[in-house]
């Protein structure tokens, strides 16, 4: 199948064979003909499979052979989780609308608010936003979506992760009505929030799953190897970093400190590095993105907060320095190396305290994973053993055969009530004697009746 089979309109063929693009990915053979046609979509692929392409191209045929809806309002609208993801949406998005008569803004948290409102004000046709910032000036007023046609949200999955539900269904609410089209992308379709969303936003979705969203990478050669410690890890990473034949470099750590600690050991051995955390303004984060992204820095240290949307076409190697806590996070970032055809290799290394991350990866993956090794740097460490729960010993109940109780049947009496007891039922008690003082001294004293 070529791109001209969809029958674009000719300007928009114009720009993708500019682009060069010629053959659609799977997800955007079965995506782009069934949003064309009106449907709403819930879809899902694995990391890198085109799925932006996929939206933005029905996106661009709507807008080329239909009327809007509204002068004013936004005509497409398309959510991302992360400001990366966003501004990596908005670049592709430019390459379609540049010479075109449409307008497209990118309004992100962490930026100026009141330069956000200005370019509102202009009426674009296209917003690409992260929905918190977005439901904000949705809530003073500064944009309407009444006239909203096409609402398009990337990996909502990761959208609803981060705590944004009240504000898609804020953005939802305020576009609700019967010609808006809702194209809804995610990682899985077995996350049970994206499924009870969806049934509030889309209206009778063509459901379209490629593969999984965290189906394996074949195009991606993964090895692990076992570490002792942090000094073991870094002696590794080093050794990999002098022996490699690599273009760039993404280092993943488990937490900001981690990622500018390395960052600054790496550049004090003299390696064109940089760290990206989510410490850093939108600005400075934007720039180390940009930069790196044009290949002027050969080695990006940085937490999950690249592993997500950032399409690196010149990325050849990823190394897990520290295992992911979350196990989907694992595809989606060696996921950053092997794009567009191209291989590439994920490192990953495994210390005591990654173990049960690793083992989750391995269950996840579905395979039994092997440690490789590296002469010279072979860990003591071997993994840790399962605990032992102790079972708990029980005894064994003797039943006794039960013996058969010889019920007595009392003898009818004459009742008469005293205190409130039956007297025939009342105990006879003898009156006792008065005891002298003479026996209460007698140690052997008896009572006398």
């Amino acid at each position: 199948m070529q791109f001209s089979d969809f029958a674009l309109e000719r300007r928009l063929m114009n720009a993708v064979e500019h682009l060069g693009f010629t053959e659609p990915t799977e997800i955007q053979q079965q995506a782009i003909p069934a949003a064309i046609a009106g449907h709403d979509l819930i879809a899902s692929s694995k990391t890198g499979s085109g799925k932006t392409l996929a939206f933005l191209i029905p996106a661009m045929q709507r807008l080329n052979r239909n009327r809007a809806l509204s002068k004013r309002d936004p005509r497409v609208v398309i959510l991302t989780p992360t400001r990366e993801l966003a501004k990596q949406v908005f670049s592709q998005l430019r390459l379609f609308t540049s010479g075109s008569q449409f307008k497209s803004v990118l309004i992100l948290g962490g930026e100026n608010f009141n330069d956000q409102v200005k370019v509102l004000e202009k009426d674009p046709h296209f917003i690409v936003a992260t929905p918190g910032r977005l439901a904000d000036h949705l809530s003073q007023g500064h944009f309407y979506l009444n006239g909203l046609e096409l609402l398009i949200l990337d990996e909502a999955d990761r959208m609803l992760d981060l705590g944004f539900a009240e504000q898609l269904r804020k953005i939802n609410n305020a576009a609700d009505h019967r010609k808006r089209q809702t194209l809804l992308f995610s990682a899985t379709l077995d996350h049970a929030q994206v499924n009870e969303f969806a049934a509030d936003l889309l209206k009778k979705p063509k459901r379209i799953a490629i593969d999984s969203g965290f189906t394996e990478h074949k195009d991606i050669t993964k090895r692990f190897y076992l570490a002792d410690h942090l000094a073991h890890k870094e002696a590794l990473l080093n050794h990999f970093l002098e022996s490699e034949t690599y273009q760039q470099v993404i280092i993943f750590t488990a937490t900001r400190q981690d990622t500018d600690r390395l960052a600054s050991v790496l550049i004090d051995q003299g390696l064109n590095a940089v760290a990206l955390s989510g410490e850093l303004n939108q600005s400075q984060r934007n720039q180390i993105m940009e930069s790196f992204s044009k290949g002027q820095h050969k080695i990006l240290v940085t937490t999950d907060l690249a592993s997500r949307g950032l399409d690196l076409v010149n990325v050849s190697h990823v190394i897990n320095f520290d295992m992911p806590k979350h196990t989907e996070e694992f595809v989606h970032r060696i996921g950053r190396t092997g794009r567009a055809g191209s291989k590439g290799d994920a490192l990953s290394f495994v210390g005591p305290k990654d173990w049960l991350s690793f083992k989750n990866v391995e269950a996840f993956l579905q395979q039994t994973i092997s440690f490789d090794e590296v002469s010279g740097l072979v860990a003591k460490f071997k993994g840790l053993k399962p605990k032992k729960t102790k079972a708990k010993a029980t005894k064994k109940k003797v039943t006794k055969p039960a013996s058969k109780k010889v019920v007595k049947q009392n003898k009818p009496t004459k009742k008469t009530f005293f205190q409130g007891q039956d007297v025939g039922d009342m105990m006879i008690v003898k009156k006792k004697k008065p005891v002298s003082a003479e026996q209460v001294e007698d140690d052997n004293f008896k009572e006398v009746e």
